[in-house]
This record gives C-alpha cells, structure tokens and sequence, in this order.
C-alpha cells in the first residue's frame, strides 16, 4: 500500500471540516439572517423567511409522522404556489426524493411516473384532481394523498379532493410533532451524503415512456449558486414565477432566489395580463421563461404591457430565441439572458455572458450574439463541441458542426431504473445532449439544431434554427418551425409552419421571397403551411407531429 503524502496524512475529513451540500440549507440560513423579510409573496398570502422555515419543517414532520422514510419518493402535482416551494425544502429535509409532476401531461403518463418512481404520496392540487383520479385508478397499490386548496383559486370549490386530509391540516399535525418533541426538528435533518439522491425528474420524451432523471443534492446546491451569479439575484429582488417549478425544479431557482434570500412571487397562471400585472403590484426584477413566454409578452396588446421600476432581468432557455423577440423584449422594459441546458443537467447548463464591445453593436448584430448559447455555467465543469463518432473537438471556426457535450457536478446521476441509456448518454465521459452546433472563434458554442432535426438537401445542412430565426423577422409572424419534408430530387428540403399575429394574412409566396433576401437559395422553403402549431405538455412546439405532416404532404403530392 502506498504511503500517504505529506498533505493527505493526520488531516482527516470530519464534521469540522466536511459537510455534505444542499440545497436546503439555504432556507435554514435565510431564516436565520432575515427572519422577517417577505419570502412568499402569493395574492394576499405573505410568508416571511421564518415562516417559510417553520412550516417546511412542519412539512417534513408530518412527512414523517406519516411513514414516509429517507429514500422514499413523494410526487407533487401542483402549480406555482407557496406549497409547491415548501415541498422543495420539506421533502428532502427528511432524505426523501421529490418528484415533480408536469400539470399538462395526461393521465396514462402520470400513471406511469407515479408507478415508476413508487411514489408513497402525492401532494396535488384539487385542479387537477381528475387526472389524478384516473392515474390512481390505473396503480394497484395505496399511495398517500394530500389535497391542496389554494384560497387565491376560486376555482377550487370546483374540484374533487381525493385524499382524507388537505395540506393545510397535514403539515398542522408536524408542527404538533415538533410542539411536542421541540429536539425534534434536529433529527429532521436526514442528509449525510451529497451524492444522496435529491429529487427526480422525467424527459418529455416525444416517443415511448418518459426516462425519470435522478438529481443529487450537490448539484443542485451548485446549479442555485451559478443563477445566484449568473441572474445576479440579490436580497432586494423580487423573482415571479413564471417558469413552471415542475420544470427541472423551476431550473433550480426554487433554491437559488431563498440562497439570494430574497422573494419569491407566486403566480398560478402564465398568462399575459396577469404576469404584467404582478409586474406591476410587486415591482418584479426577475423572471425566467421560454421563448414561447417572450413572445406571448412582446406580442401583448399595448395596453396591458405594465413595468417595473428598473428593467427586468430575464432569463430564457430551450430553443434559441429569435432575435427579433429578444429586440422586442428590450424595447418594453426587459434585459435578456440566454440561457441553455436540459432536464439531464438541472435546468442551465451555458449562458450567453455578453462581451464588452457588444453593446457598441447595431441591434440585429448583437441579439444575433445573445441568442447563442455561450460557455458553460460557473458551477459546471465544461461544455464543449466534440465530433460524436471519434470525441475529437470540433475546431473553432463557426462552422464545422459537432455534438454539445457537457460534464461536471451538475450532470443528472442517471436515469432512474434504466442502465443502458445512462450509459449510452454517458459515452466516453460526457453527457451527449443531442444537440448540433459549432463553436466560435471566441469559444462561444451556438446550437444549430437537434441531430434529429437538421435537413440534409442535396448534400448540404440546413440549420432549422437558421431558417426559422428569417421566419420570425417577418412582419407578419407570431410564431415558426421548420422541419424536412421529403423530396425525390433534393432528398429533403424545408417545410415551414407559421402562425400569423392575430388579423394578419399572408401568402405562401409572400413569406418565400421575403426568405429569399436573407438565406442561401437552398435553405429557403418551397413549402409554407398556415395554423396553429402543435405543442408538447411544456410549450415545446412537437416538431415530431410536424414532420409527419410535412411527409403526409409530400407523399400526396407525389400521387
């Protein structure tokens, strides 16, 4: 055996001087430092950082009283309310693993996450007691259920509950528990390893089941503090929650805004009036969303477009936003990040830092800069452009296209109860994320699609992104996606689907030669279809439904 260095001898790891990292601890802390400053804000509830404390150790008592155990997993069905952030500090206050469930997805796929990840509880909101009902019905097992009643929903008179007892009345017999054992609240605290298993995720997969992704509580404690910097959240911020907190756990804000110890804004429904709305009531600094919820604000009537005191910090993630809604962003109160990442990596992963000589930019040149995805977060080890087939790193020329890879302690543990794909999307020692792009000159990676969407036409790549961000410049556009539709002389070439802003009309051929005066002939599209587009539970638009459409169309085209 060999002998120890002279740095690693008598220095021991103890409780001294090695604590596991979590995400929790920042509620304990803000307690304790700003015991009276405003922490929840929903409707006419207010909730102090002590009371937030309080009654997510309350959570976490009655959790326990009731036989849930370090390891279990609790399920939460719920909207952007003050429970919903109490369950992302109560539930792994105990060791236990909190599973947040996407309100939007059907009953059969409920079913299947709540069996899957053997949940033991669900706490959900009476909205959406019917689809909760039926999910039950389809598990041959008993599963604790707790009601919520949101006394800012007049709705929830409407509902169903389906447990024997609401929240309110459940976290009431934990603070019992700790009036009766006050020494209590000091074996509450059940997490001795950072690596233990945090909180557990599901992909909205377009095909086949959902793959449960599993978090660990040093990265999410790391992944709170890289928004904390990156957002530059501070004590006076006032963060509305317009990013669903079932989504990655809200990209980990639901810790890093309690970190900043500063104030979270609840808001139940992401709707135009009432998000300018609590704009204006709570003079809101921050805010998150995808670029489905920029142009939802940038198209808002005149009328209802509210400010705050001070710009608002935005940040957005998913898809590239197009340049042209980031410029409308700008001109109505809102400074925008870009953020990218997955729900493999908790939420963000890069972000678009701006560089000193961009603001001396002309408009169109600098939201082109802001919509790549950037470098890799603080709180991440490395996000590179690699080439898939033999992981050598793509040259940075703008140009040679490669597979984002990323790895570091912000990386999922894996997919929960699914061996292989953890492996394949662990390959050679980074995570493969799927995506396309190239690297810049100045190290900055831009996405151009996801492997699966690239259109390949007479041999050449065309960026779907490229063309859809041509799209968004056109007058008439509310929104766009573009996808290969096949054909006999090219292989492929691109399909567009646009949906026009309200009361607006345009011609196929219009929106064709206004492509034409900003792409390479063969990226332009030969085909335009109008209407809605499709999209999945999370606002993403289904390009899977797309191209079938688009293959539809071609195959009948060809008879």
């Amino acid at each position: 055996m060999a002998e120890q260095n002279l740095f690693e001898k008598d220095l021991p790891k103890v409780p001294a001087n090695y604590v596991p990292l979590t995400p929790v601890s920042f509620l304990q802390r803000a307690a304790s430092v700003r015991p009276n400053h405003t922490a929840v804000i929903h409707g006419n509830r207010r909730y102090t950082y002590s009371e937030f404390w309080a009654r997510s150790c309350q959570l976490a008592a009655a959790l326990r009283e009731h036989g849930i155990q370090k390891g279990d997993c609790v399920a939460a069905m719920c909207s952007n309310t003050p429970e919903m952030l109490e369950l992302h500090n109560g539930v792994p206050l105990i060791g236990a693993v909190l599973n947040s469930l996407n309100v939007r997805l059907d009953s059969d796929t409920i079913a299947f996450i709540l069996d899957h990840g053997e949940a033991k509880a669900i706490v959900t909101d009476v909205e959406f007691s019917p689809t909760i009902k039926e999910a039950l019905a389809k598990i041959d097992r008993d599963i604790l259920v707790i009601d919520i009643v949101d006394s800012e929903f007049s709705g929830s008179s409407q509902f169903e509950k389906l447990g024997k007892t609401d929240y309110e009345s459940f976290i009431s017999t934990g603070g019992d528990a700790l009036r009766r054992e006050p020494e209590l609240i000091n074996t509450l605290w059940s997490i001795d390893d950072e690596w233990q298993s945090l909180s557990l995720l599901y992909t909205s997969g377009t095909t086949g089941n959902p793959k449960g992704c599993v978090y660990h509580h040093r990265g999410a404690y790391l992944n709170a503090l890289g928004n904390l910097i990156t957002m530059q959240l501070g004590l006076d911020s006032r963060y509305l929650w317009t990013l669903p907190m079932f989504h990655c756990d809200g990209w980990t804000f639901t810790w890093g805004v309690t970190a900043a110890m500063a104030t979270h804004v609840c808001l139940r429904k992401v709707e135009a009036q009432a998000i300018f709305d609590s704009i204006e009531a709570a003079d809101v600094t921050h805010m998150c969303g995808a670029p489905i919820v920029l142009n939802m604000l940038a198209n808002a009537p005149a009328a209802i477009q509210k400010r705050s005191s001070s710009p608002i910090e935005i940040a957005t993630g998913g898809a590239a936003p197009p340049s042209a809604v980031i410029e409308s962003m700008e001109a109505i109160g809102f400074n925008v990040t870009h953020l990218y990442g997955l729900t493999e990596t908790y939420g963000p992963a890069t972000v678009c830092l701006p560089q000193q000589d961009w603001p001396d930019l002309d408009i169109n040149s600098r939201s082109g800069r802001m919509s790549r995805q950037g470098v890799h977060y603080l709180t991440l080890q490395d996000a590179q452009i690699y080439n898939a087939a033999d992981m050598a790193n793509s040259p940075n020329d703008g140009e040679s296209l490669g597979e984002l890879m990323i790895r570091g302690n912000t990386v999922m543990k894996g997919y929960l109860k699914n061996a292989s794909a953890t492996d394949e999307a662990f390959a050679g020692g980074w995570f493969h994320s799927g995506d396309l792009g190239v690297q810049h000159d100045d190290g900055y990676i831009e996405i151009k699609d996801r492997a699966k969407d690239i259109i390949i036409s007479g041999g050449e790549n065309i960026s779907t992104l490229e063309v859809e961000e041509a799209l968004y410049r056109f007058p008439k556009t509310l929104e766009a996606a573009v996808v290969a539709q096949p054909d006999e002389r090219w292989g492929e070439t691109p399909c567009a689907f646009v949906t026009l802003k309200e009361g607006e009309t345009a011609t196929t051929e219009e929106i064709i030669e206004f492509c034409k005066s900003r792409l390479a002939g063969f990226k332009v599209p030969r085909h335009v279809v109008f209407g809605p587009l499709p999209k999945t539970s999370t606002g993403k638009i289904q390009k899977f439904a797309l191209r079938e459409e688009a293959k539809q169309r071609a195959a009948e085209a060809s008879t």
